[in-house]
């Protein structure tokens, strides 16, 4: 009862004790699935190589791994929802549960390329945003000397959209010194970052499975939900 006046702001009816067997992650038919995004169509795109190294790393580990290839994709406003490309990256969207971001530096910044498949990702379904609750690890590419500037966007971009975004990123320097004729990456520190990426990745994963729309359940929502149903049923009423 003290600590209850000591809360006198809260709904202690919407106020929920989180606890150890809550969050304990939930045993899925199917191994942890991944969707991969990178920026660049040109034919020799060294974030689509970055991400090729990744889904080998995940697919490894034991992991289903998918790249969504953004040639043919519209630009957002140009075309609707029923295009072929922009379905293809819905329902791969829906088909995750984590994803790999890696798009080159481009002024400072994500490409235009990279920008457009996010900006077609869905804000809300109903309720629920597209990206909730999914894992995140993010990476970069870059032309010249080592930048964080595309890592540190595409975090706080994944954070905005409510993912769960790894600690740890990977940017490569002068990228097109690390890859062999054959596509492969050599071997490096900067590959060694990406594995660890992944491993970090692939853990997280398994640690949250199941359980997104519980971590992602926040006070503050679950308040206006009680308001506006609270405003319904007397509206109803009068």
């Amino acid at each position: 009862m003290e600590i209850l006046m000591e809360l006198p702001n809260v709904d202690i009816n919407l106020l929920e004790k989180p606890s150890f067997e809550s969050v304990q992650p939930v045993e899925l038919a199917h191994p942890p699935r991944f969707l991969l995004l990178y920026g660049s169509n040109r034919e020799t795109s060294y974030s689509r190589l970055a991400v090729m190294e990744a889904g080998l790393l995940l697919e490894y580990y034991g992991a289903e791994v998918k790249i969504f290839h953004p040639k043919d994709l519209p630009l957002p406003d140009e075309s609707n929802k029923d295009h072929p490309k922009v379905k293809e990256l819905f329902e791969l969207l829906a088909w995750a549960e984590g994803m790999v971001w890696c798009s080159p530096e481009r002024h400072g910044s994500m490409s235009s390329i990279f920008k457009a498949q996010i900006d077609w990702i869905p804000l809300a379904a109903g309720a629920i945003r597209a990206t909730q609750g999914k894992t995140l690890a993010v990476m970069q590419v870059c032309g010249g000397s080592q930048s964080f500037n595309t890592v540190n966007q595409m975090r706080i971009l994944g954070r905005w959209m409510r993912m769960v975004v790894m600690p740890n990123q990977s940017s490569v320097a002068k990228a097109y010194l690390e890859f062999d004729e054959d596509g492969r990456m050599k071997p490096s520190p900067y590959y060694n970052r990406i594995v660890d990426v992944m491993e970090e990745l692939y853990k997280f994963t398994l640690l949250t499975r199941g359980q997104s729309s519980y971590l992602t359940n926040r006070y503050s929502e679950r308040v206006e939900s009680a308001e506006e149903l609270s405003k319904r049923v007397n509206q109803r009423s009068i």
